[in-house]
């Protein structure tokens, strides 16, 4: 049976990067557990606008967990309390009636936040400009058994490539560090045939790229992979230190 909610919202609201920001205290009441997070704020931007007030501004897309677009940190916690779901799919049945949620953007001092809840990620497609790519012209599609790969490697390469870059890593790192993003980049091309010839200059390039970006250094607290809704493990992190280390060496 669908039950509804009301809630107390604390949403952090700010103009502009350079301009001040606090938290607004919003109720909403009436909402259903079977909508999802995403679709709260939907209703709550609604009834603010029926109300002549501003809409909380916040980050989305596809709305099916796949994209990356939506972020933001729930009660403390990036994309929410549940364990690798996306703001998007995180629905309100894991609240409480009367509970105090607060909302506020990620932080980062590589992300500077746009207004209220919406951040510009564009430092990790800096990076991905870096080197997070295979750059031979290979013309067609090449039949797929062209190029023997066995399953255990292109299962462990597909555990990579899952990232879908929503900056929850850098958002729950203490040190907002991106090496959980940037090493799941390079740990999926350097683990198939096709990444290995820019193998090296792949990775000197995106971890020089991750520095000028203004993002930390990795302090091992394992937060990133807590808070990641696609649950990519740190031995990224151990694979790609390693492609480092070698790309010193001719």
């Amino acid at each position: 049976m669908t039950q509804s909610l009301g809630l107390t919202l604390k949403i952090w609201k700010q103009r502009g990067p350079d301009v001040k920001g606090a938290l607004q205290t919003y109720e909403v009441r009436d909402i259903s557990t079977e909508a999802s997070f995403l679709e709260m704020l939907d209703i709550l931007n609604e009834r603010l606008v029926l109300n002549g007030e501003e809409p909380v501004a916040f980050d989305h897309d596809c709305r099916e967990g796949i994209c990356g677009a939506c972020g933001a940190v729930v009660n403390g916690k990036a994309h929410g309390p549940l364990k690798e779901t996306t703001l998007c799919q995180l629905h309100m049945r894991h609240f409480k009636d009367g509970d105090v949620v607060v909302i506020e953007p990620w932080r980062s001092r590589a992300f500077t936040l746009i207004k209220d809840l919406m951040v510009d990620r564009s430092a990790l497609d800096a990076i991905i400009q870096a080197g997070g790519y295979v750059s031979v012209n290979t013309g067609g599609a090449p039949d797929a058994n062209a190029v023997a790969v066995s399953q255990e490697l292109s299962e462990k390469a597909m555990d990579a490539a899952e990232c879908i870059g929503c900056g929850a890593c850098v958002a729950a790192c203490p040190n907002g560090a991106a090496m959980l993003f940037t090493s799941a980049r390079v740990s999926h091309l350097a683990q198939l045939p096709q990444g290995k010839p820019e193998a090296k200059k792949r990775v000197a390039s995106m971890v020089a790229c991750m520095s000028e970006q203004g993002f930390g250094n990795c302090g091992n607290e394992r937060e990133c992979e807590a808070a990641c809704p696609k649950g990519i493990s740190i031995t990224h992190i151990a694979r790609m230190n390693r492609e480092f280390l070698k790309s010193f060496f001719k």
